[in-house]
């Protein structure tokens, strides 16, 4: 296995890792991706103002610590009736060590008032680098656009899947199966993006 092929999956959370891995098999590229829990790699700070820059200081500290490539994620919900939060703070949307529940009780307190606008979207920003120092890391970006339900429903995904409701699918993303998701989610469309930049680098 060459330095090129084995990668570093720059996140910790479980639900990331479960979808980015998923997508990037069905893809068969010509790669080994390891979660960065499995290298002793520790979160750094998200200091960044966008999901861009969030990403690419995950990338650039997981591939400076474990010195492989890395392939990070930074994604989260954003409300405009909300000035667009919980944003980049979307994990930490009630508190630095909040869990999905109080987020989701957070959000939803925000929006009790029946006059506010309940749309949303999900966004996702995948940044791949060779190295720490690459001055031209690949970026690809999705959205997915939704509503927020009044309450949750269904038991799938994590994070803001139960309040998030596609009208198109008449579902909220935790009532889609992992494979439905993937096609149409805002992760799924980045990591689609990122693969064909892979293929081509």
């Amino acid at each position: 296995m060459t330095l090129r092929n084995h990668w570093v999956l720059a996140t910790a959370n479980r639900g990331k890792v479960a979808e980015l891995t998923a997508l990037l098999a069905e893809a068969r590229l010509d790669l080994t991706v390891t979660p960065q829990s499995e290298l002793g790699v520790p979160s750094p700070p998200e200091t960044g103002a966008t999901f861009v820059e969030n990403a690419l200081a995950k990338a650039r500290h997981a591939a400076r610590i474990t010195q492989l490539p890395a392939i990070a994620d930074d994604s989260g919900l954003v409300v405009p009736a909300l000035g667009g939060a919980p944003g980049v703070r979307s994990a930490r949307f009630a508190g630095e060590n909040a869990d999905d529940g109080a987020n989701i009780a957070k959000l939803l307190a925000a929006l009790a008032a029946p006059s506010l606008d309940r749309a949303a979207s999900f966004h996702c920003v995948l940044v791949a680098l060779e190295h720490p120092e690459d001055p031209a890391p690949l970026l690809a970006a999705g959205s997915w656009a939704g509503q927020i339900a009044r309450a949750p429903q269904g038991n799938g995904g994590f994070g803001y899947d139960p309040v998030f409701f596609d009208p198109t699918l008449g579902r909220t993303a935790a009532e889609l199966p992992a494979s439905a998701k993937n096609r149409v989610s805002h992760r799924g469309i980045a990591l689609r993006r990122l693969i064909e930049l892979l293929k081509n680098r």
